[in-house]
């Protein structure tokens, strides 16, 4: 009984904080308030707009320049987003106007595919030239169980591949090789890099990956291809709606 009016007396003085005018103290300089306060009147901000191309950013910005404020900012934040932003408002904040996410297929680098899953995902995810070809003609005839005959310095592998029924050749697996795979927005020309294309030989078959060699150097270039796009396209709207683009 006792615990329950304890509770009571403390819901009861809990209340009479709560109507109580907040407290103000300046210390050194600085202001302080007993409670949280926030204000009933904040600056309107709109819903973002989300789409996929770098094309929906550039008609937006083209088809509604009444919904732009003095100033904006076009932020290339990586090799598969742009946001559009406003300058600063209210309270310092920004409006975020739209969002654009490439849809890039995912490969995953540095993982082993087996034999048959490589050779669809080189198909799917990666534009044709000279190295993917040799990829898939050394990923699709390859034959299991040669590890005898694997030489491998850690850099370049030689391997046996089937030519024929009967006729089997040893060939020096390509390495480094230069593919060019989708991983940024369709609009800008995919960006060609090194990989280190590596082979195993195991119990449960045999097993092929990719390992990105050139230390992500990409995504610096393919960012400043996109802010390259971004200028031509909007170049009579830069200056007439005050935005700046950051890569």
């Amino acid at each position: 009984m006792m615990e329950g009016l304890r509770e009571a007396l403390q819901f009861i003085t809990g209340l009479k904080e709560e109507s109580m005018e907040p407290k103000v103290l300046e210390i050194n300089g600085d202001t302080y308030c007993n409670k949280d306060l926030h204000r009933y009147h904040r600056f309107p901000m709109a819903d973002e707009l989300r789409v996929n191309t770098l094309t929906a950013v550039v008609d937006y910005i083209k088809g509604k320049p009444e919904e732009l404020r003095e100033t904006m900012i076009l932020h290339v934040k990586s090799p598969t987003e742009v946001r559009l932003y406003s300058g600063l408002v209210d309270e310092r904040e920004r409006e975020q106007l739209m969002r654009s996410q490439a849809i890039v297929n995912e490969f995953k680098f540095d993982n082993y595919y087996d034999q048959e899953r490589f050779i669809i995902e080189l198909q799917a995810n990666f534009i044709e030239n000279e190295d993917l070809n040799k990829l898939r003609m050394v990923a699709g005839n390859i034959q299991a169980g040669t590890t005898a005959n694997y030489d491998d310095d850690g850099i370049s592998q030689k391997t046996t591949i089937s030519s024929g029924i009967a006729n089997k050749t040893d060939v020096i697996v390509p390495n480094p090789v230069k593919l060019r795979p989708y991983r940024t927005f369709a609009e800008i020309e995919q960006p060609e890099s090194s990989y280190v294309f590596r082979i195993k030989d195991s119990d449960r078959g045999i097993g092929f990956k990719l390992v990105e060699a050139d230390g992500g150097l990409w995504k610096n270039a393919t960012m400043k291809n996109i802010k390259k796009y971004l200028e031509y396209e909007l170049a009579d709207e830069l200056d007439k709606h005050n935005i700046t683009i950051i890569a």
